[in-house]
């Protein structure tokens, strides 16, 4: 197939043009109207790990798009079988009927999914995915003859979506307060922070009281008013925070003992991104609901799914009982075909196994840096890691919030960028620099990442 050339290129009128365009009419996601895209890179192409803004300059994308392009740019068989499904049924609703990518993909994601999660639901993405999760475990409640239990708990400092209901179980108060009130009975509980854990700091070990602050909750609240807890395998925001040896069994216990529904929030985690094909599995729980998106179609198609096991399934095969809930887009066929080409490529160069065998080489070439005095901590498993920073790692010293925006808005975000490295520098929490590659990189992307991390991360430590 071939592929049209982009309308714009790097000539300095069109280049001219295209920013002035996007300037008085363009609306980017969590971006401020008053800065414009003046002086701001517009990506136009990419290829494997690595991808090129009108300028021609190149970029190693450390963060695969947003956590989602698991098997890198350019790959001609997810744009061929965008064409071929184009051309045979471009477009029919999940709605009262069916079409074969869409059977076909759901079975595929279920014969994956761990234990008995076999009813797939899809979603045009993660947001969505998450609302789905939240409208799907209220409706089993009430069908159950369980109405009072509405209540879902979800982790301090997570995020878990923009849509209001995801929003409302995500624990950034910053990205709350425009919207709120928000939904009632979004409950927060303890993160799995264990480098700034305040529950274990006086003890020699950890005391999983990130685990058991859910049982406190559930019986504060009343077990009868609480349906579910949202849960990320690796929580995201605040910097790829991972839990305790043991806490998953703890939380599955905790869910079991109160009739709690247990929701693996896998919109980053699916597909690779720790080694497996979800994270549940990699960490070892089992989880009622999955909500996973991004990587099922590696970004080159908008596509979310909530899978759902055959229990919380079963109330709605009754003829009285429907779902009552879905998108226009949702399980679209294009999408769909996308997906399955996706799985294809992951299983076919194995690149779950890839990430397990790179791992420690990932984490190596970041542990490296922890020589710098700013480092204070490396986190993470598979292809997702974060590294908080510190003012000074022996103390773990933190930064007022003046100068946590003056080190990553002011300079970090845009010397990494002018070193030709895409991460993430966020100070959602303590300042963080987050990294999630496409999971084709090797260790030629590790010492690259290595080398621009430490002159960026040497320069913002003698700034000081």
């Amino acid at each position: 197939m071939i592929l049209e050339e982009p309308r714009f290129h790097s000539s300095p009128v069109e280049l001219a043009e295209l920013a002035e365009l996007a300037d008085r009419h363009l609306w980017g996601h969590f971006s401020s109207l008053s800065r414009g895209v003046d002086g701001l890179p517009i990506i136009n192409r990419g290829e494997g790990c690595y991808i090129w803004d009108t300028e021609g300059k190149k970029y190693l994308d450390g963060m695969a798009g947003l956590y989602t392009t698991q098997v890198g740019y350019g790959r001609q068989e997810l744009a061929q079988a965008a064409a071929r499904q184009s051309q045979q049924l471009a477009f029919y609703p999940l709605w009262t009927h069916a079409h074969p990518v869409g059977i076909e993909l759901a079975a595929r994601i279920a014969q994956g999914a761990p234990g008995d999660l076999n009813r797939v639901c899809f979603t045009s993405g993660g947001s969505e995915s998450v609302e789905s999760a939240i409208k799907l475990v209220r409706q089993y409640f009430k069908v159950t003859g369980q109405p009072l239990k509405t209540k879902i708990l979800s982790r301090d400092l997570a995020y878990h979506g923009t849509t209001l209901g995801a929003l409302s179980l995500t624990g950034l108060p910053s990205l709350r307060a425009p919207f709120e009130p928000l939904m009632p009975g979004a409950i927060k509980i303890a993160n799995t922070y264990q480098y700034r854990c305040s529950y274990c700091q006086e003890f020699d070990a950890c005391t999983l009281s990130c685990a058991t602050d859910i049982e406190r909750m559930i019986l504060r609240e009343g077990p009868e008013t609480v349906a579910a807890v949202f849960l990320e395998p690796v929580q995201n925001s605040g910097g790829c925070f991972t839990a305790p040896s043991g806490y998953f069994d703890e939380v599955r216990s905790i869910c079991d003992r109160y009739e709690v529904l247990m929701v693996s929030d896998e919109v980053i985690c699916a597909f690779g991104r720790l080694g497996k094909m979800f994270g549940s599995e990699r960490l070892g729980y089992q989880p009622d609901i999955i909500t996973c998106a991004k990587g099922i179609t590696s970004g080159y198609a908008p596509l979310g799914a909530m899978i759902v096991s055959d229990r919380l399934a079963e109330p709605f095969r009754s003829e009285d009982e429907q779902f009552l809930h879905g998108f226009t887009f949702a399980g679209h066929p294009v999408s769909c075909a996308v997906a399955l080409a996706n799985l294809d490529v992951l299983e076919e160069e194995a690149l779950n196994q890839r990430v397990l065998d790179n791992e420690d080489g990932f984490r190596a070439a970041l542990d490296d840096l922890t020589d710098l005095p700013i480092v204070g901590q490396v986190r993470g498993m598979g292809y997702f890691y974060g590294i908080e920073l510190v003012k000074d790692a022996k103390t773990r010293a933190m930064f007022s919030p003046t100068e946590a925006n003056e080190l990553l808005r002011g300079f970090l975000s845009l010397r990494l960028s002018e070193l030709g490295l895409i991460c993430r520098a966020d100070s959602r929490g303590e300042p963080v620099i987050q990294l999630a590659p496409p999971l084709i990189a090797g260790p030629q992307q590790f010492e690259e990442m290595n080398q621009i991390l430490r002159q960026a991360l040497t320069e913002a430590g003698s700034r000081l």
